[in-house]
């Protein structure tokens, strides 16, 4: 699993038109699975986005998890995350997961960090054309690969 986490002041997702969901400040997460990803990556990077202290506390510094800062959480599928693009100038998608595979383990990964991080999980529908809106605060981003654990 691959996972951009932005730090936003406001994020929103939209389909045909229509504000699916939105939430104030908080993480806006992009989540890409590849077909070798398992219950066991969902679980890992969970615990990881919920445990991550990239919220300000009282002196300016980075040191709140999202719980800790009150935040919400949006999650937005985007298999585009595991595009190839060694070969030509057209991304090749062979390593994201089909709809089988990815649609569970999203499901698990969405049920997992908000309990980890005690909040309602906001998402787009898996597979459809959304327009994501975000303010991006910091700006900070992340990106947090499970094959590659730093």
């Amino acid at each position: 699993m691959r996972a951009v986490i932005q730090r936003v002041k406001y994020a929103s997702v939209k389909i045909g038109g229509d504000i699916k969901a939105s939430i104030g400040a908080g993480l806006l997460v992009l989540l890409g699975i590849e077909h070798e990803d398992t219950a066991g990556d969902a679980e890992w990077l969970s615990k990881k986005i919920a445990r991550l202290r990239i919220f300000d506390d009282d002196q300016g510094v980075m040191n709140l998890d999202i719980r800790q800062a009150g935040g919400e959480i949006m999650v937005v599928s985007q298999f585009t995350l595991h595009a190839k693009t060694k070969k030509g100038n057209r991304p090749s998608y062979i390593q994201a997961a089909t709809p089988e595979k990815a649609i569970p383990l999203y499901n698990i990964f969405n049920e997992r960090t908000g309990r980890e991080a005690e909040t309602e999980i906001k998402t787009g529908d898996f597979g459809a054309e959304m327009d994501v809106e975000l303010l991006n605060d910091g700006p900070v981003t992340i990106i947090i690969d499970t094959k590659n654990r730093e």
